[in-house]
C-alpha cells in the first residue's frame, strides 16, 4: 500500500512523512519543483518524490496514475505566518484541493485524510479582563470543543477549510472514497516556522533577549507536532470517517506556556507578560475534546506539554 502525502515539505506534512516512514509504510510525496526539502532531511531518500503543483490538475493526475496511491493525507494549504488567515490564496488552496479529490478517485485512491483547523468552530468572545496573569486564570471560562460543536469560522482561512470539508465529504462519498477530517488545535515542535510563538520565544530567550507578550490570560490547547502527525496517520491507518479533533484536551494559558519556556531555558525574567496589547479577535478559550480520536484511532499523545517543550528546545539548540 502506498500513501500519498501532500504538503510534505511543510511543518505538519513533514512530520506525517516521518511517522509513515517509521511505521514501514510506502510513501509518495507531492512537492513543488524547487521547494525546500530541509524538513525532510534524513527521510526524503526513503520516499517516492513526485514533483508537481496541485494547481496543475492535469499534471497531478498524470503523476498519480504512475503511483496509484491507496490512501492520501492531504496537508497542503497556503499557511504563511502573518498572512494566511485572510489571504485570497486560501481560495486557490480550496480550488486545488477539491480538484485533488477528483484526481485521487481517478487514480483508485480509497481513503483521504484532510487537515482542518479548530477555527472552523464558532469561537466565543475575545479575551476578557480576568484581572491577573496566573497560569490558571480563565481555565474555567470555557468548555472543550467537540466534533459536533457549532461551526462559524471568522477568517477566510477557516472558512475555506470548512468549505472544503463539507464539499469533499459529499463528493468523496459519491466517488466511493472514505474521508476523515482532522481539526488541528495549537501545535509546536521541531521545524516550526521561526515566526510563530513557541520558536520565536525559544530563540529570543536562548540569545538573552526579552520576549514581549500579552498578559497571557487566553487559554489554549497545545499538542506536539509528532503527536499531531501520529493522530493523522492513525486516522488513515484505521480508514476512519468524519471529523476528529486532533488536540491535547489539556488547557493552558499563554502565560503558563511562556513561564514554562522561561523556566526550561533558565531565563524566566526575560518573559515580558503584558508588554503587548491583547488582539481584539483573540478568543478567550480554545480547547478540544479528543475522546473520539482516542477511541476510534487508538491514539494518545506521547508528550506532556513540559516534556514536549523541553524536547523542542533541545532540537532548536542543535539546529542553531
Amino acid at each position: 500500500m502506498t500513501v500519498l502525502v501532500t504538503g510534505a515539505t511543510g511543518f505538519v506534512g513533514s512530520h506525517v512523512v516521518r511517522s509513515l516512514v517509521a511505521s514501514g509504510t510506502d510513501v509518495a510525496i507531492l512537492v513543488r519543483a524547487g521547494a525546500s526539502r530541509q524538513r525532510l532531511d534524513g527521510v526524503v531518500e526513503r520516499v517516492q518524490v513526485l514533483e508537481g503543483d496541485l494547481a496543475d490538475g492535469v499534471a497531478v493526475e498524470r503523476l498519480l496514475e504512475g503511483v496509484r496511491p491507496e490512501a492520501c493525507i492531504h496537508a497542503a494549504w497556503y499557511a504563511e505566518p502573518g498572512k494566511y488567515l485572510d489571504s485570497p490564496q486560501n481560495l486557490d488552496s480550496l480550488r486545488s484541493s477539491l480538484d485533488l479529490i477528483e484526481r485521487l478517485a481517478n487514480a483508485g485512491c480509497k481513503h483521504v485524510v484532510g487537515v482542518g483547523t479548530c477555527f472552523e468552530y464558532r469561537m466565543h468572545s475575545p479575551i476578557p479582563a480576568f484581572g491577573g496573569t496566573s497560569p490558571q486564570a480563565g481555565k474555567s471560562q470555557g468548555t472543550p470543543l467537540k466534533e459536533d460543536s457549532p461551526t462559524g469560522p471568522f477568517t477566510l482561512y477557516a472558512a475555506a477549510k470548512l468549505a472544503f470539508y463539507l464539499v469533499a465529504a459529499q463528493r468523496a462519498a459519491q466517488l466511493g472514497m472514505g474521508l476523515a477530517w482532522g481539526r488541528l488545535f495549537y501545535l509546536y515542535g521541531p521545524y516550526e516556522d521561526e515566526r510563530r510563538l513557541v520558536p520565536a520565544a525559544i530563540k529570543a530567550l536562548s540569545s538573552g533577549r526579552e520576549f514581549p507578550a500579552t498578559t497571557g490570560e487566553q487559554v489554549r490547547d497545545y499538542l506536539h507536532v509528532e503527536d499531531v502527525a501520529a493522530g493523522l496517520c492513525a486516522m488513515s491507518h484505521h480508514r476512519l470517517g468524519g471529523v476528529f479533533n486532533v488536540s491535547s484536551c489539556e488547557p493552558v494559558t499563554i502565560a503558563g506556556l511562556m513561564r514554562t519556556l522561561g523556566e526550561l531555558l533558565g531565563r524566566p525574567e526575560l518573559i515580558r507578560l503584558g508588554a503587548l496589547p491583547p488582539r481584539d479577535w483573540d478568543p478567550a478559550y480554545v480547547c478540544g475534546d479528543n475522546q473520539r480520536l482516542r477511541t476510534e484511532a487508538h491514539w494518545s499523545p506521547r508528550y506532556s506539554l513540559r516534556d514536549g517543550l523541553a524536547q523542542t528546545i533541545e532540537w532548536w539548540k542543535k539546529a542553531a
